[in-house]
């Protein structure tokens, strides 16, 4: 169904919106909080100035279930299908607890078809000054700690102490989610099983995905990385802990998702922190507000043609535990995994 507003309301201009956009991002974040109204039931959602408007659709999705691309938003003089998702909420002429009804329904069933997969953008190229002025701005902080605060992390497992922690992508990282196949297992990624169990002598291990919880938990449960007796999995994120940033420098500014790690440090800062963290993802992107903790993985695709030669999550067990006892994982380039060797590990404990 086409977004729609009332016959009397009128679209905001583009222009208008670029210029809101921009004397909003000056000032100092505002908190709003406007009303869903779904179904008959109405559900508060507190937001602040300098949120997105994709912000507000996940936020919208965390308390009745419709995912952002089932969203139809209706508020008075306001056309969303003319707003990109990049819009800042104090581009929106919002009013205190002004009432927003959505149409939209939740999946009916929780497995994701092929063509009702979420799709997955080439990834960015970040020089080294464009990561750092993004990740040390202080929206991003600040939205990196309401995050925190408001995201619950799906724990399955206790956390252990003294143990370090790896964080793993799913799609193209540990699965194919694109490739046809008559059940699970032939997409996953091959050494899947081997890989955790080894990990987890030394890794606590968190599964992060762009997708909602019911793919992450369907995909994981199918896979039998839930059940593996040989490992335990400590907890599940989805796209809901997931922050909206901006390139900086780029010619043309692209506005995407990306998965910072201070969600979980924020909620578990007696277990993990940046020393002792590693996340795994096919996606540079996902890790623009921690890149001394990413690894990107070479992405598994076609599967049925890689499945019988594909080495990668076996090679990256033993990097994995080459650096385990190492003090402070966010000293390595982990760009350069493959050169790295037991001896390179015992020169660094010896400093």
């Amino acid at each position: 169904m086409a977004d729609a507003a009332s016959s009397s309301s009128a679209p905001v201009p583009a222009e208008g919106t670029a210029a809101l956009g921009a004397v909003a991002e000056a000032a100092p974040p505002e908190e709003m909080t406007l009303v869903v109204k779904w179904r008959a039931e109405e559900q508060a959602v507190r937001m602040v100035g300098d949120d997105t408007l994709g912000e507000l659709k996940l936020r919208i999705c965390e308390v009745t279930g419709v995912l952002p691309k089932r969203q139809t938003l209706l508020y008075p003089k306001v056309m969303f299908k003319n707003l990109p998702d990049s819009t800042l909420l104090s581009a929106i002429p919002f009013k205190p607890n002004g009432k927003i009804t959505l149409i939209g329904s939740v999946e009916e069933e929780i497995f994701v078809g092929q063509e009702d997969s979420p799709e997955l953008l080439d990834d960015l190229d970040f020089e080294q000054n464009e990561v750092t002025a993004i990740k040390d701005k202080d929206v991003y902080k600040q939205k990196l700690r309401r995050r925190a605060s408001q995201y619950k992390i799906k724990l399955l497992n206790p956390c252990r102490k003294g143990k370090k922690l790896l964080v793993l992508d799913i799609d193209y990282t540990l699965f194919d989610h694109r490739s046809p196949a008559e059940n699970p297992q032939e997409l996953m990624r091959p050494y899947l099983h081997q890989f955790l169990a080894a990990a987890y002598a030394a890794y606590d291990i968190m599964i992060w995905s762009a997708t909602g919880m019911k793919w992450v938990e369907l995909k994981m449960g199918q896979l039998g990385v839930l059940s593996n007796p040989e490992y335990k999995i400590t907890a599940l994120l989805d796209h809901l802990a997931m922050i909206t940033v901006q390139s900086e420098t780029q010619t043309k500014k692209k506005t995407f998702d990306c998965k910072p790690l201070g969600v979980i440090w924020a909620q578990f800062p007696e277990y993990y922190n940046e020393k002792n963290t590693i996340m795994f993802d096919d996606l540079r992107r996902n890790f623009v507000m921690n890149p001394q903790n990413g690894l990107v993985i070479k992405p598994f695709r076609v599967a049925h043609s890689n499945r019988h030669t594909d080495q990668e999550l076996a090679k990256l067990t033993q990097y994995l535990l080459s650096i385990a006892e190492l003090e402070d994982l966010s000293e390595l380039d982990h760009s350069k995994w493959e050169s790295f060797t037991e001896e390179s590990a015992k020169r660094r404990r010896r400093r």
